[in-house]
């Protein structure tokens, strides 16, 4: 299953897309990726939605 994990990382919200069998193991995998960020929630993925405002990727703060 696909969730939404919506995070605050540097000071600005963000929202990604990731698989998980449920939403700790989806926020937890966003987590480990970005142990900086602060997790504000997880949803399931809205296919409608989430279309309209498209996920962009994350860029690391070694770039």
């Amino acid at each position: 299953m696909q969730f939404t994990v919506g995070l605050n990382l540097d000071g600005r919200a963000r929202h990604v897309t990731t698989e998980g069998d449920d939403a700790l193991v989806a926020a937890l995998r966003v987590k480990s990726q970005h142990p900086e960020a602060r997790i504000t929630y997880v949803r399931p993925m809205n296919r409608r939605g989430d279309a309209r405002h498209p996920t962009l990727p994350l860029q690391s703060s070694a770039n």
